[in-house]
């Protein structure tokens, strides 16, 4: 495979990475202290941070996944159970952060009541959806892996 394009999404994983590091370190921290002086939003939007926080952390366990089986494709090793693993690590991830997001659906109802903002459930909505919708890509992949590797096994045992 050409290395230019497993390059290319690592940048994109670090960007990434970087991005919800810097919001959580310096974004996450402001509206906290925005929202602070708001006794009624306040109760409601901690939950919703603390979320966030907790979030982030399968968050990045993806992100290392993804850059160890894009080094696994570097290395011609893509259809090993390393990547199946990997693959599965970044599957429970992507459940995860959508479990922890359900969880605080409510509290972005209760926000989006309070503001007259409809679009506030809808961003709570795209984070639950985004994560199944990658959870159920890597459930297909890791199968269809799985797939290959035994048909590979089964093609080395014929020879």
């Amino acid at each position: 495979m050409n290395r230019g394009s497993t390059y290319f999404l690592r940048s994109v994983i670090l960007l990434l990475g970087t991005s919800v590091l810097l919001l959580c370190i310096f974004g996450l921290p402001w509206i906290a202290k925005e929202a602070s002086g708001n006794a009624e939003f306040a109760s409601l939007i901690y939950p919703v941070l603390i979320g966030m926080y907790v979030a982030a952390i399968p968050f990045f366990i993806a992100l290392f996944q993804a850059l160890r089986l894009l080094r696994l494709i570097d290395k011609d090793d893509a259809f090993s159970v390393f990547s199946v693993n990997a693959l599965r690590v970044i599957k429970f991830c992507a459940v995860a952060i959508s479990v922890v997001y359900v969880m605080v659906m409510p509290f972005f109802y209760f926000i989006g009541e309070k503001d007259d903002a409809p679009g506030v459930i809808l961003i709570g909505l795209v984070f639950i959806f985004a994560s199944l919708v990658i959870a159920v890509f890597t459930a297909v992949l890791q199968k269809l892996l799985k797939s290959a590797i035994e048909i590979k096994s089964e093609n080395d045992l014929t020879v």
